[in-house]
């Protein structure tokens, strides 16, 4: 969703239910056995306001981010479409790579799961297409739409490079967003986090 419409329409009561969370040093909050395969599904709820409107927006999703994990020079890495995430001054909203260790940092998520397709050859395919979304520095798409691949949701990325490999892990119904003059249809994290083409592998929801 645009970032001034999220604030417009989603800061007041935001606000009301926000709490300052106690200073602390940011960690990360997945486990240190856990073992990444490329292909492998991230998600994890986030800890800032654009995480709590997708949260409002579908109350049932336990998630309000995902991205893939790749291998980068035999490192595993996780490719994200983000906003708000910058890496330098003058950086831009877009797909990025990060390690796990950032993306599972509790400066950007609540808690988290791992989840694996059931096919393996599915998974590293897959892997190579998100590689190569990082790699043309696809820009965030701020009006949610999947039928423009120009620019890329987080949701979007991962279900369009699953289709690149030959994988569809959803059908081709959207929910329908109205909020204010905006609208758009698009598909959440929890959509893909329910497909039958994954396995949840490991969940990590630590206490703070």
């Amino acid at each position: 969703m645009r970032k001034g419409l999220v604030l417009l329409l989603f800061l007041p009561f935001l606000l009301a239910g926000c709490t300052d969370r106690p200073q602390e040093k940011f960690v990360c909050i997945m486990p240190p056995d856990v073992e990444l395969h490329p292909g492998d599904v991230v998600f994890r709820m986030g800890t800032g306001i654009a995480s709590r409107v997708i949260k409002k927006l579908d109350p049932s999703g336990r998630f309000s981010h995902s991205g893939i994990v790749v291998d980068s020079m035999g490192k595993k890495m996780i490719v994200h479409a983000v906003a708000d995430e910058h890496d330098f001054e003058g950086d831009v909203d877009r797909v990025k790579m990060d390690t796990p260790e950032v993306f599972f940092s509790s400066m950007y998520a609540e808690c988290g799961e791992v989840c694996r397709p059931v096919d393996e050859l599915l998974a590293r395919k897959t892997a190579d297409v998100a590689m190569e979304v990082y790699r043309r520095r696809v820009l965030f798409d701020h009006d949610y739409d999947d039928t423009d691949t120009t620019r890329m949701y987080c949701t979007e990325m991962v279900l369009y490079c699953f289709d690149r490999a030959g994988g569809k892990l959803v059908g081709d119904e959207r929910h329908d967003i109205q909020v204010g003059n905006f609208h758009t249809k698009c598909m959440f994290p929890s959509d893909v986090y329910r497909s039958e083409m994954l396995k949840s592998i490991y969940q990590f929801y630590p206490n703070y």
